[in-house]
């Protein structure tokens, strides 16, 4: 995701989407995006920090405050969120992570190749197999195609291999109380996690996950997986770490929240005219355009390779990826169909959503090559 309900601003502008992308997604955090080096003053601001900051944040009048909020409206013990927070731990690499500057943003052809690697797709392959009734039911009941939900597990966590080794208690405190920036919306994470773990009966100090907290194996955030996630084999318990169900039907449920289209296209191959571009890529910020309606792309010499049948009238975008050949850079453009946009409510990068969209389309053709 991580899904999240809104975990970036509300601004789609993509410009500033990568920059959040990589503080949000296990899946950017482990991607070639270029970091700069902490500047020196950060890094002295982090030192400090590390030696300054005692044991525990249960002491920390902000800290109170927020407990006595939640023991408030939410009915939790005050000295039980004491006990807790007396065991949470500041963690200064992911402050430093967070205020890490990119040096520019990644180019599709340096960003897509891990996601699109034959293990990444081979892995898919098995990872379909293995939970094919599972991704089928979820398929009927959302919507959403197989090798989509595949995928996003593809991308976000290599299928269940990387899930993060950070505390989330310790991740999202420092988050919450040490880092003024997205200081508000980690506290709510915070509150959401505490509501979690005590909806799942589990100790607040033993879930891991990312650097930014997100949980298992789809990487939902916690407020995400309260809203979105699903009891898919109806067990009474909802377990996105090892509950294969779950978590097919939770990425699944999680889009059509996001109002997925059941079998509208992903993205569509696009031509530019070859006389005056410049009046297409005008309208692009950061490799994707604002959302007009097809036949408005149209008079400006923008045209879908092929239309499928019974495509919807919603306003599409124009969505271009950087390429390497034998030329030199080069660029490919698409039309970006409405569940492109869902797949971006997933994780607001434009790269994010093509490489899951490239790896779905590659599982797909693997497995049903290997059926044949």
């Amino acid at each position: 995701m991580i899904p999240f309900a809104s975990p970036l601003p509300a601004s789609h502008s993509p410009a500033s989407v990568t920059r959040y992308a990589a503080a949000f997604s296990i899946a950017l955090a482990a991607s070639t995006l270029a970091f700069a080096p902490a500047s020196p003053a950060a890094k002295t601001s982090a030192s400090t920090a590390a030696k300054t900051a005692p044991a525990g944040y249960a002491h920390r009048p902000e800290v109170k405050a927020f407990i006595d909020e939640l023991a408030r409206e939410q009915g939790f013990d005050r000295a039980e969120l004491a006990r807790v927070f007396a065991a949470a731990r500041y963690q200064p690499k992911i402050v430093a992570a967070m205020q890490r500057p990119l040096l520019e943003p990644p180019k599709w052809y340096a960003y897509a190749p891990q996601f699109l690697s034959p293990a990444r797709v081979d892995g898919g392959v098995a990872w379909w197999n293995s939970h094919a009734a599972e991704l089928a039911r979820a398929e009927e009941a959302y919507g959403v195609p197989a090798e989509v939900v595949t995928a996003i597990v593809g991308v976000e966590t290599f299928y269940g291999r990387n899930t993060g080794s950070h505390r989330a208690l310790d991740a999202l405190s420092t988050l919450a109380f040490d880092y003024p920036r997205r200081a508000a919306f980690f506290r709510g994470e915070l509150k959401q996690f505490l509501l979690l773990t005590r909806d799942l009966g589990v100790s607040p100090l033993t879930p891991k996950g990312s650097f930014a907290g997100a949980l298992g194996v789809p990487q939902f955030m916690p407020g995400s997986y309260r809203n979105f996630a699903v009891d898919f084999d109806g067990d009474g318990r909802i377990d996105l770490w090892t509950d294969p169900a779950d978590i097919v039907g939770s990425v699944a449920n999680y889009l059509a929240r996001h109002d997925w289209h059941r079998g509208q296209p992903v993205l569509l191959r696009a031509t530019l005219p070859a006389d005056d571009r410049g009046v297409v890529l005008r309208r692009l910020d950061g490799g994707l355009s604002e959302r007009r309606a097809l036949q408005d792309w149209a008079s400006d010499g923008v045209t879908a390779a092929s239309v499928p049948e019974g495509l919807a009238a919603d306003p599409v975008g124009v969505l271009l990826l950087e390429e390497k050949s034998a030329k030199g850079d080069e660029a490919s453009y698409w039309i970006a169909c409405h569940n492109f946009y869902v797949i971006t409510r997933y994780n607001r990068s434009r790269l994010y959503a093509a490489a899951v969209w490239e790896l779905a389309q590659a599982i797909r053709l693997a497995r049903s090559a290997a059926l044949r």
